[in-house]
């Protein structure tokens, strides 16, 4: 197996960030209007958005989203490569192995990104929510983060490093969950579509932009399914009154709604991973054959 650069993944994540980032910001703008009669369409905000500064309003807050990449993504990414590849070294690695060194990998990333990613309420990332709805607020409330680096800095000075580690568990969890069930599953997609024929249409998949596109799809169907319980259960605790217990939470909504209530929501969460998944995938595969072509591998 090749050994590709360390940070190669956080560049692709962040070239599908770059192009996905108007979707997240008109998601989060959404979310924190507050209430309403008649809640705006999607098409409305992206209208005020537009109206508000041209197309550049579409990437306010687009710094937020980077770091995030280049620390979380990057990390995950990177430090599974790196785990396959040393693996691999001792012969072909079955679905379990993979899983496993996606789950590990999984880890470090939620660990190292967890200063970019800071959730506070309803899951939001704290950066990228003040730079994207700042402009939703009176002059005199708003934060005017020139960028991410700035933001984060006048977070250490407002929480300390322990603000900036708040909800490390849960995050660290989250992120095991999502690499499995997103990165992993991409690998096993891979590789069983490049073992097996289309029976209907009698067609072969070569490792080539068709194969990474359907497998890329494939995990992103797999990584938003697999994450929607633990994020609608999560999202109910955050909401609920301190009094209620997790427990009490997770069974009151068995018993009202069914177990099909962990999967509320699953649209528009994939709406958002998607895109993101598929993009950050083929960008990957391409710029690993880019690395390949100029002889950097061995």
């Amino acid at each position: 197996m090749s050994n590709y650069p360390f940070w190669l993944g956080g560049i692709a994540a962040s070239m599908a960030a770059s192009i996905t980032h108007p979707l997240d910001l008109t998601k989060i703008r959404m979310q924190t209007l507050g209430p309403a009669a008649q809640p705006p369409s999607m098409i409305a905000v992206m209208r005020a958005s537009l109206g508000e500064s041209g197309l550049r309003s579409f990437y306010t807050g687009l710094s937020a989203s980077l770091l995030r990449q280049m620390s979380y993504t990057l990390v995950r990414l990177g430090s599974y490569e790196e785990m396959k590849r040393r693996m691999s070294l001792r012969g072909p690695l079955p679905t379990g192995k993979l899983l496993l060194a996606a789950a590990a990998a999984g880890a470090l990333g939620g660990v190292a990104g967890n200063p970019a990613g800071m959730l506070r309420r309803r899951d939001f990332h704290i950066l990228l929510v003040r730079m994207t709805s700042d402009s939703l607020k009176r002059p005199e409330k708003r934060y005017g983060y020139r960028n991410a680096l700035t933001g984060l800095v006048s977070l250490l000075k407002e929480e300390g490093i322990k603000g900036i580690y708040r909800g490390l568990g849960t995050n660290t969890a989250r992120a095991v969950l999502m690499n499995i069930s997103q990165v992993g599953s991409y690998d096993f997609f891979k590789a069983t579509l490049l073992k097996r024929r289309l029976p209907l249409v009698n067609y072969q998949f070569q490792d080539n932009f068709s194969l990474h596109s359907v497998a890329s799809f494939a995990a992103a169907t797999c990584g938003t399914t697999v994450c929607s319980p633990a994020d609608v259960i999560r999202t109910r605790i955050m909401a609920s009154s301190a009094q209620a217990s997790p427990i009490r939470i997770v069974m009151r909504s068995l018993r009202e709604e069914g177990p099909m209530f962990m999967f509320k929501g699953w649209c528009p969460a994939f709406m958002r991973l998607g895109p993101n998944t598929v993009l950050m995938f083929v960008f990957y595969e391409r710029l690993k054959r880019w690395w390949s072509s100029i002889g950097h591998t061995r």
